[in-house]
């Protein structure tokens, strides 16, 4: 099914990339749209969030070319530098979900089913046993601690709360059966045959049947009457079914577990592109290149006195080329900027956007050329501290500790290769 047709889509395709690529520094209103637990309009940065930023930026690098027809034009780029922000993100704050909820469920949707957006075994265990171990209940999760959403003692006539009636939602709040079905999912892609029974015994439990109809409900609230006994111990009353009945979200993800517990699909179906295996396939060490070249003739030659055997960058093959990345920027005419469509009014990637270091370290084909791009801290246009050639090695060497540990978490073929140019100042500083 070929859903994108001509260059101006695949520009609008390019643009959203460029859109959610920030989506590790946005602060946003989270899944569930209210912002923090307050509903005030704070907005936060929420991991699930960032969780499917990741997962998207992943799979659209993984994806080709969307002509399906070798066409190099229908390529969407992604830059590797954007992932691997997302991923030290996640791995900073999970399982915790954002600064005012402790966790969440819908990290589930991102340490399995449907995003796979984290790596880290000891991770996924970490954040699963933590919300079954804060938010599950008799009939699925609770959203987050303290949500007063849909509960008895909720104000209706309000969209907001009062920092001092949190306290009254606690161990009242509404669960979410559709929690349980991405707790199987996340069952049935483990292959946990045990967890799968057992979610799906407690599944069983909680639907409507309704005229031959198996209903997921969108959640079970505390009756009214029942909240004193529920607040002395959590758990021990029965609660009513609330909300949308059948609750779509869930309902899908319903239908989805019946046809992966009956055998009508397989995982490898539902995740074509096998982000589930993310987590288990071990990747070789990070072999990082590193080509020394001298800016001119006069600096080569003083290179060469001292044993070192370099090429100068006028030596280099003319289907190659190193380029600075101001200079490829000032360079290029705007008709090759990756994203432009003058008929939809796209302008492509900012020019403000900083180029990281993961990027600038693989080769790029520009028509008949190759180009690699110099690293951009190694513009001295940018900082004089460059001039110092002490913080330079220093630059130099988080650097290369930086690519080697994150280069295997980009899903970036082939090995780095990056660059190092030297200008006869930094001779001049050593001879100082």
């Amino acid at each position: 099914l070929q859903i994108v047709r001509n260059f101006d889509e695949v520009a609008f395709v390019q643009n959203l990339v460029y859109y959610i690529e920030a989506g590790y520094r946005t602060p946003d209103y989270g899944v569930w749209e209210r912002g923090d637990k307050t509903n005030q309009g704070i907005r936060e940065l929420n991991s699930s969030s960032v969780g499917m930023v990741k997962a998207a930026l992943q799979a659209l690098n993984d994806v080709g070319d969307l002509f399906g027809d070798g066409s190099k034009g229908s390529v969407i780029h992604v830059l590797p530098d954007q992932i691997q922000q997302c991923a030290a993100l996640l791995t900073s704050m999970l399982p915790r979900e954002s600064f005012s909820k402790e966790t969440d469920l819908a990290l589930l949707s991102i340490i399995s089913y449907p995003a796979f957006a984290v790596e880290e075994q000891s991770l996924i265990q970490l954040t699963r046993q933590t919300i079954i171990d804060t938010l599950l209940g008799r009939y699925g999760c609770r959203r987050f601690l303290r949500d007063g959403y849909k509960t008895p003692l909720e104000d209706p006539s309000r969209l907001h709360y009062n920092n001092s009636e949190l306290q009254q939602f606690e161990d009242i709040e509404c669960e979410w059966p559709l929690s349980i079905c991405l707790l199987m999912l996340d069952a049935l892609f483990s292959h946990d045959d045990t967890m799968v029974e057992h979610y799906w015994k407690v599944m069983e439990n909680i639907i409507i049947k309704e005229n031959d109809l198996r209903l997921v409900p969108e959640l079970y609230k505390v009756p009214y009457d029942k909240v004193a006994e529920e607040k002395r111990q959590r758990g021990s009353q029965d609660r009513e079914a609330y909300g949308a009945i059948p609750f779509l979200w869930g309902q899908a993800l319903y239908i989805i577990c019946c046809l992966l517990h009956d055998g009508f699909l397989t995982p490898a179906e539902l995740d074509p592109l096998r982000r589930r295996l993310s987590a288990h396939e071990k990747h070789p060490p990070c072999e990082v290149q590193v080509t020394i070249l001298a800016e001119t003739y006069e600096v080569q030659q003083e290179l060469l006195a001292q044993g070192i055997r370099v090429q100068n960058i006028s030596e280099i093959d003319e289907t190659r080329r190193i380029c600075k990345i101001g200079t490829y920027r000032s360079s290029i005419g705007s008709r090759d900027r990756l994203g432009e469509s003058a008929k939809l009014g796209l302008t492509g990637r900012p020019l403000d956007r900083e180029i990281g270091v993961l990027s600038t370290s693989k080769l790029y084909q520009l028509g008949q050329k190759f180009v690699i791009f110099t690293p951009q801290f190694m513009d001295r246009k940018r900082s004089y501290l460059m001039y110092d050639i002490r913080i330079l090695m220093n630059e130099w060497s988080s650097v290369l500790q930086y690519i080697y540990s994150s280069w295997n978490n980009t899903s970036v073929s082939g090995r780095p290769l990056i660059v190092l140019i030297v200008a006869k100042n930094m001779l001049e500083a050593v001879s100082l």
